[in-house]
């Protein structure tokens, strides 16, 4: 909750909510937790603004977009469809996550 309360939420109430969606659908027990790395909390420490990646001045919007769809596969073991797949965690159509992924040359083997 700590975590959850520190971050500043730069995507509003979408974010929010493809964050608890994700930590339910992920949830093995009564308690919903968070993956540290799910809100840009590296090493799990609350507070730093929600800025996990930061960008640098020649990053383009297409390189920060690549860090995170490549961060939400990682966490769904490269599942891009399904209740626990990265399309919905990322509140896309499958199609369009395969064709963001074609277009920022992001994993061809993946399903």
């Amino acid at each position: 909750m700590e975590r959850m309360m520190a971050y500043r939420w730069p995507g509003n109430i979408r974010e929010l909510q493809n964050v608890v969606e994700r930590a339910a659908i992920l949830a093995r027990g009564p308690l919903l937790t968070l993956d540290p790395h799910e809100l840009g909390q590296e090493g799990g420490t609350p507070g730093n603004g929600g800025q996990g990646h930061k960008s640098g001045p020649g990053e383009t919007l297409a390189d920060i977009e690549r860090v995170h769809i490549r961060r939400i596969l990682d966490s769904t073991g490269g599942v891009i469809e399904g209740p626990r797949g990265a399309a919905r965690i990322l509140g896309l159509n499958p199609n369009t996550l395969r064709s963001r992924l074609k277009k920022l040359g992001i994993g061809a083997s993946l399903q």
